[in-house]
């Protein structure tokens, strides 16, 4: 077995605006593998807001590489998946490579049959960050596409308008809004009072990581969705009593291994699951349909978000992410 990992560049087909900034270009990682004849890839996007670069993550995939490919562990897959999670953190690093590894343990043939993957699954459009006008022409552009679900990129300005805005856009159209842990210091009473009259689907990650308890005992007529500060299994705990559903991205969980073990405590704790994504292409999309095919609420837009995706990706029409 020989695994390799290199950079790859992908500019957005516009401006992309959270929170914490702007951003024209999206750099990811691929992890490839070869055993065996076989050659299968893994993706996964560096996030700074979790102190990773493109450059760190390179460096953990290859300080673990010469491990992985002894062959003790390459002899079965399974097996290698299950070594990986000692042997990386949580992250994007062990996400790629672990996704190249349910790959290769299913020749290629990914998503497997093991997994019921719908054929097709409504995925949130995202309206990023602007001022109130923009914010709108973009509500409007999309359900002209055919949005089925809007997901509204929010700070801690003009929430209300900007939501009422894009919301008579929108008339029919469900709606969820990602504050990106931008509303620490509001009244976060008050502001979902006057939120629950535009019927808002959800609320993701109100409050800062570490600052859940400020969630606790608010009344909140929309459910709320806990995503920076859900990572992997266990940080379910802590949330109970402050999330009603939780956000599942690979690239926080270390990939579909932890995953899957997330989704599965989450549900006995009463979680509902919503599965997101960092910016990437269909390459680390396709990995997460496994869970995204029973979510609750899906946002894999990642791909539509580039001025190009790879070859032979997955298909985005109509507010659907189509699997095949």
């Amino acid at each position: 077995m020989k695994i390799t990992a290199s950079a790859e560049r992908f500019p957005l087909a516009q401006p992309f605006t959270i929170s914490r900034g702007t951003r024209t270009h999206q750099d990811v990682v691929v992890v490839e593998i070869t055993h065996q004849g076989n050659r299968v890839q893994g993706e996964c996007t560096p996030y700074p807001h979790y102190g990773e670069s493109v450059e760190s993550v390179i460096n953990q995939i290859e300080a673990v590489a010469g491990s992985m490919c002894s062959d003790k562990i390459a002899v079965n897959i399974a097996t290698a998946r299950e070594t990986l999670q000692a042997s990386l953190p949580a992250g994007a690093a062990r996400n790629a490579i672990d996704s190249a590894l349910w790959r290769l343990e299913h020749q290629e043939a990914f998503p497997s049959p093991q997994f019921d993957i719908k054929p097709s699954i409504i995925t949130a459009m995202t309206v990023s960050l602007g001022d109130t006008a923009s914010m709108a022409a973009q509500a409007r552009e999309l359900c002209l596409r055919g949005a089925k679900l809007l997901k509204v990129k929010l700070d801690d300005n003009a929430i209300v308008e900007k939501v009422s805005a894009i919301r008579e856009v929108a008339a029919g159209v469900d709606i969820i809004l990602d504050a990106n842990e931008a509303w620490g210091e509001l009244n976060l009473a008050g502001l979902f009072k006057a939120l629950s009259p535009l019927n808002i689907k959800m609320i993701e990650q109100p409050v800062p990581k570490g600052q859940d308890h400020k969630l606790q005992g608010i009344l909140h007529p929309i459910p709320l969705c806990a995503d920076e500060s859900c990572h992997t299994s266990k940080d379910l705990d802590a949330l109970v009593g402050q999330y009603e559903m939780v956000n599942i991205k690979l690239d926080k969980t270390g990939g579909l291994t932890e995953a899957l073990k997330l989704e599965a405590k989450a549900r006995e704790l009463g979680f509902d699951i919503m599965v997101g994504c960092m910016v990437g292409s269909s390459l680390a999309m396709e990995t997460a349909l496994p869970i995204a095919s029973r979510a609750e609420i899906v946002d894999l837009d990642g791909p539509v978000l580039l001025k190009y995706d790879r070859d032979n990706g997955l298909k985005f029409d109509n507010g659907y992410l189509y699997t095949r």
